[in-house]
């Protein structure tokens, strides 16, 4: 419900606005829904997603941080995040794939999607600003950054 509420008040932000960067996109909601949800829960969730997703404004560009399943998990971890500390390696990985599956049969770009396996943005200021170049010169439909890690530079796929 949140969620929903924010996308609305972006969509009637003022038109001098420079722009608004989340972490969160309305349709990864059902990403979650399908892992934690039963049939008969996911029948009323499908239902409210159909009218909500109506209202939801669409992002100008999606950027999707990759990192394979143990990398994840040793990030969980170092945050020390009371509630993240039940979270098993296995859902990590169920999660991550689905992920993965919605990123890349997901229809809407521009989306770049970025693999942060070799690369710490948090720890080293190479490398985040490495992830701003990369924002900043994202163009139209789907581009794949997967750097080499700090020291090694970076490499580009593009779709």
């Amino acid at each position: 419900k949140l969620h929903v509420r924010q996308q609305q008040e972006m969509a009637q932000g003022s038109l001098f606005s420079r722009g608004v960067i989340c972490d969160y996109i309305f349709a990864k909601d059902k990403i979650f829904a399908y892992l934690n949800l039963d049939d008969s829960e996911l029948m009323v969730y499908e239902k409210l997603y159909g009218v909500l997703e109506e209202q939801v404004p669409q992002p100008d560009l999606v950027v999707y941080l990759q990192a394979r399943d143990e990398i994840l998990m040793e990030r969980i971890r170092r945050r020390l995040r009371d509630y993240e500390r039940e979270i098993s390696e296995k859902y990590v990985a169920e999660l991550n794939r689905a992920y993965n599956y919605f990123f890349f049969h997901d229809n809407r770009p521009p989306l770049l999607v970025i693999d942060t396996s070799e690369i710490d943005f948090v720890q080293s200021r190479e490398d985040l600003e490495e992830l701003f170049r990369q924002i900043n010169s994202m163009q139209r439909g789907v581009q794949y950054y997967v750097p080499l890690g700090s020291s090694k530079g970076p490499g580009w796929v593009r779709s």
